[in-house]
């Protein structure tokens, strides 16, 4: 009898695996095997979540806070969120004007399903978080990369915007700062860039900005915030990030009302509200001293100044200085055609990451699953001592690549 094949949906089957993900389970299955391992693939603080934050999630099991809540999230949580996004980002919208989501990942992820329509175009700018254009493909539409460089510090240029769009753009994805690069959009940057779309009145926004407390020298601003653009405008952010909160899973989405309402219906129908215990530890999250915050954004900015120190000592690496997020997207095009000890051809960044991984024992992400093939990127999201040592290892490996045949 002829074995059946199972068919599946084939915009699923189409869909590629976290490169990122995949890249810390491939680390952690050597560490098993006993290899010594320093992971800096992963995309998420090392820190623990404050106390104060996980006090209130206890406290909430402990009052019985362990049911449904409206599909939107807690009334208090999104009031809480509209204050912050008026306090800090200067954008004014009412509790009903947001939803409260499993993760900002699924904030983007329901914010393009309900705009992007079969055929759209959806620009984004390269290197780009992994998962932008899986959610594109998965809506229907079609996802543009805009390519950007080192030289230009990963940051998409006002020309390369008006070049890109065309009558079928719908959407531009920004994420500021950036995963993968720490790239930060400076206000007058996005001003230039806040041009280029009012000419262009009909090409909606989602503005990533999860790493938004996680800025160095250079100023966080909400594109929303430019004239024109909050009605056309997806404003995306959540706990993960500054406040170490990634297994909370808790984000949120502003937007126009109608926008909202369509996200609430689709959320509906496949998770309803996030956590009513990460809901009631967000409201304190949102409402704790801050100097948590800027006491990791400092840890953070010392481990950045580390390993781009220690970056400096391997020739042929160009890497600009990222003024957010907790990331370096070193260029490393140098290097490819290089060969191993062991005469294995360095073809690719994929390749490179896997050298190193198994030949010496530190895991990074290769830039082809971020459309920046001739980068990598390193996450700086651990311990000073670790990253010490991770980069002897770096130092080590491309000490002993042959560029003689690249």
């Amino acid at each position: 009898m002829e074995e059946k094949i199972l068919e599946f949906n084939q915009r699923v089957a189409s869909m590629q695996p976290s490169a990122t993900l995949a890249m810390t389970a491939a680390a952690k299955a050597r560490k098993r095997e006993g290899y010594p391992v320093i992971g800096l693939s992963a995309g998420e603080p090392d820190f623990a979540t404050p106390s104060e934050i996980s006090e209130a999630g206890i406290q909430a099991i402990r009052d019985g806070h362990t049911h449904y809540t409206t599909n939107l999230g807690l009334p208090e949580l999104r009031q809480a969120i509209s204050k912050k996004l008026a306090r800090d980002n200067g954008l004014e919208y009412s509790p009903e004007q947001i939803v409260c989501s499993n993760g900002a990942k699924q904030s983007v992820a329901q914010a393009i399903a309900v705009l992007v329509r079969t055929g759209d175009e959806v620009l984004i700018p390269a290197p780009y978080w992994v998962s932008y254009p899986e959610m594109v493909r998965f809506a229907g539409g079609l996802p543009v990369a805009v390519t950007t460089t080192v030289e230009s510090d990963y940051l998409l240029t006002a020309e390369q915007l008006e070049e890109a769009i065309t009558a079928d753009t719908r959407l531009l994805i920004l994420c500021s700062p950036s995963n993968p690069t720490g790239g930060v959009y400076s206000p007058d940057h996005l001003s230039e860039l806040a041009a280029v779309l009012n000419r262009h009145p009909d090409v909606w926004v989602i503005s990533d900005e999860i790493y938004e407390h996680i800025v160095y020298d250079d100023e966080h601003r909400s594109i929303a915030t430019f004239p024109g653009l909050k009605d056309r405008t997806v404003t995306v952010n959540g706990f993960s990030k500054a406040y170490a909160m990634t297994g909370w899973r808790l984000g949120y989405l502003a937007a126009p009302l109608e926008v909202v309402k369509s996200v609430s219906k689709l959320q509906s129908q496949l998770t309803s509200a996030p956590s009513t215990i990460a809901q009631k530890a967000g409201i304190a999250a949102l409402n704790m001293d801050p100097s948590v915050v800027r006491e990791m954004v400092d840890a953070f900015r010392r481990r950045r100044d580390l390993v781009l120190t220690r970056l400096s000592e391997i020739e042929h690496i160009k890497c600009p200085i990222p003024q957010g997020a907790f990331y370096l997207f070193p260029d490393i095009g140098d290097w490819l055609g290089s060969v191993t000890r062991f005469g294995k051809k360095i073809e690719t960044s994929e390749d490179l990451c896997f050298y190193i991984l198994e030949e010496h024992n530190v895991a990074l992400v290769p830039g082809s699953a971020f459309g920046g093939d001739r980068g990598i990127r390193i996450s700086y999201a651990a311990s000073e001592e670790d990253l010490n040592s991770a980069c002897d290892h770096l130092v080590e490996a491309f000490a002993q690549l042959n560029r003689d045949t690249a």
